[in-house]
C-alpha cells in the first residue's frame, strides 16, 4: 500500500508543475491579446489617412462604383480565412472552416487560409486550399502576412481569377463564444467614401484611375492587418479560455488525488495500528503453565 501512496503523491506533485505550466500559458496568451489590440488604433489611423487620400482623388475622377466590375460570365470567389498557427484553442479553427461551408458557393471558389492549424481542420470539410502560409506568433509580424496575402489576392486578380474576394476571420470576445466576421474585400467599394470637399483638387502625378486603384490596394492591405491583428488576438483570447478550463481541471485531479491520498494514508495508518495492537496483545498475554509431573515413589 506504501507504494500506492508514493505513486499518488508523486502524481500530485506533477499534477503541480502542470499547474504553473497552465498559469504560465494563460498569462502569456492574455498578454499577447492585449498588445494586439492595444495596437488596432494605429491601423485604423492610418486607414483614415489612406481614406482621406481615397476621398481626395475622388475629385478627379469621380469614381461612385469599384475599380473594376465584376465580369456577368466569370464568378469566381477567393474566400480568405484566417486560423490559428498553435494549438490549445479549442474549437477556433472550427468555427472558421465551419462558417466557410455554410456561405453559398461560387461556382468556382478558392481558399486561401493562414494558420497551419487550421489545414487538417479545412481538410476534413472537404474544402480545397489553393493558397497558405503560417499565422503569426506575434503582432510585430503581421504587416508581413497581410503584405504576403495582399499579393496573393492581387496575383488572382489581376489574372482575371477571381470577380469578388471575402474574408472571414475571428475577433476578440469576452465570452467563451467565437465570434467570426466576414467582410467583403472586392469588389471595391468607393462609395463609401465622400468625395472631398476642398477648393483645389490635389496635384497628381499618374492617372486618377491609376492612383485610386494603388490607394484602393493599399486600404486591402490595412484591412488585412487590422483582421490579422484581431484574429491574433481572438486566437489568444481562445487559448486564455482553453487555459482557464485547464486549469480547472487540474484542480479537479488534485482534489481527487489528494482525496485518495488520504484514504490511503488512513488505510495505513490503521494497519499499522492494527498491528502493533496485535503484538502488544500477544506480548501481554501470560505464558500457560505446564503441569507439573508426579514423581514416582
Amino acid at each position: 500500500m506504501s507504494n500506492r501512496l508514493g505513486e499518488v503523491q508523486a502524481r500530485i506533485a506533477s499534477v503541480h508543475q502542470l499547474e504553473s505550466v497552465v498559469s504560465a500559458m494563460r498569462g502569456i496568451a492574455a498578454a499577447r491579446s492585449r498588445e494586439a489590440q492595444s495596437r488596432i488604433p494605429a491601423i485604423h489611423a492610418c486607414a483614415d489617412m489612406i481614406g482621406a487620400a481615397i476621398s481626395n482623388a475622388l475629385m478627379l475622377d469621380g469614381h461612385d462604383d469599384a475599380t473594376a466590375r465584376p465580369d456577368a460570365a466569370l464568378d469566381a470567389e477567393v474566400v480568405v480565412i484566417l486560423c490559428a498557427e498553435q494549438g490549445f484553442v479549442g474549437t477556433f479553427n472550427e468555427h472558421l472552416v465551419e462558417t466557410a461551408t455554410r456561405r453559398a458557393a461560387s461556382a468556382a471558389i478558392e481558399y486561401l487560409l493562414a494558420g497551419d492549424r487550421g489545414i487538417p481542420t479545412a481538410a476534413e470539410h472537404g474544402l480545397t486550399i489553393g493558397w497558405s502560409a503560417p499565422m503569426v506568433a506575434h503582432a510585430d509580424e503581421v504587416p508581413a502576412l497581410a503584405d504576403r496575402i495582399t499579393v496573393a489576392l492581387y496575383e488572382r486578380l489581376n489574372a482575371g481569377r477571381a470577380t469578388r474576394v471575402t474574408l472571414l476571420y475571428a475577433v476578440p470576445n469576452p465570452s467563451e463564444a467565437i465570434e467570426v466576421v466576414q467582410s467583403a474585400l472586392w469588389p471595391f467599394d468607393f462609395r463609401r467614401f465622400k468625395p472631398s470637399s476642398r477648393v483645389n483638387p490635389p496635384l497628381i502625378t499618374t492617372t486618377p484611375q491609376r492612383l485610386l486603384a494603388r490607394l484602393a490596394q493599399e486600404y486591402i492591405y490595412t484591412q488585412l492587418c487590422e483582421a490579422v491583428m484581431l484574429s491574433f488576438a481572438a486566437e489568444n483570447e481562445a487559448r486564455m479560455h482553453a487555459m482557464i478550463a485547464a486549469r480547472t481541471n487540474v484542480h479537479n485531479t488534485v482534489d481527487r488525488l489528494a482525496g485518495e491520498a488520504r484514504s490511503l494514508r488512513q488505510d495505513e495508518i490503521t494497519s499499522e495500528i492494527v498491528e502493533l495492537s496485535s503484538v502488544r496483545l500477544a506480548t501481554a498475554l501470560p505464558r500457560r503453565k505446564r503441569p507439573r509431573q508426579m514423581k514416582s515413589p
